[in-house]
């Protein structure tokens, strides 16, 4: 993945998986090896592109806004499926993904698996065709539900434990 063959191809990424598990830390990542490697990167969390998104709408300029968002050769979306987009958000983000499909690469890291995204995108249709953009031809990593924050936590509490005993 750190070679960037797949932005070059203009290939998805999604990264699922728990809390903690290491997602945005891998997003960043492979975000920054793009932006090392000459390719145009922008990181982004969900909500903010979608507020972005629906004040571009208001403001007559989201043609405008979804062409910026077009044009990077590597979108990264962050914490997708954390919270509803609501009909409008979705509708908007899927422009966003319809604008760069097989053009340009998203990545997204999201703590839902595709079957529970039905809570972020209410419309069921909609929600197929972002999951069918989100994976066509591309690559899915998965985590895991061990969170290392959780797990340095209880290593720090255990070392105390053991040198106070």
């Amino acid at each position: 993945m750190a070679t960037c063959d797949w932005v070059k191809k203009g290939l998805p990424l999604c990264l699922i998986g728990d809390s903690g598990t290491g997602k945005s830390h891998l997003l960043i990542a492979l975000g920054t090896e793009a932006a090392m490697a000459g390719y145009r990167v922008k990181y982004t969390p969900a909500t903010k592109l979608v507020n972005e998104l629906v004040e571009a709408a208001d403001e007559k300029v989201l043609t405008k806004t979804i062409a910026r968002y077009g044009r990077v050769d590597l979108l990264c979306i962050d914490e997708l499926g954390y919270m509803e987009l609501g009909r409008r958000g979705a509708e908007l983000l899927f422009q966003v993904l319809t604008e760069r499909e097989e053009k340009n690469s998203v990545a997204i890291a999201s703590n839902e698996s595709f079957s529970g995204w039905t809570k972020t995108f209410t419309d069921p249709r909609l929600c197929a065709a972002i999951v069918d953009r989100l994976t066509f031809g591309g690559n899915l990593i998965q985590t895991g539900t061990e969170s290392y924050r959780l797990a340095i936590t209880q290593a720090r509490a255990a070392a105390q434990d053991s040198a106070a005993g």
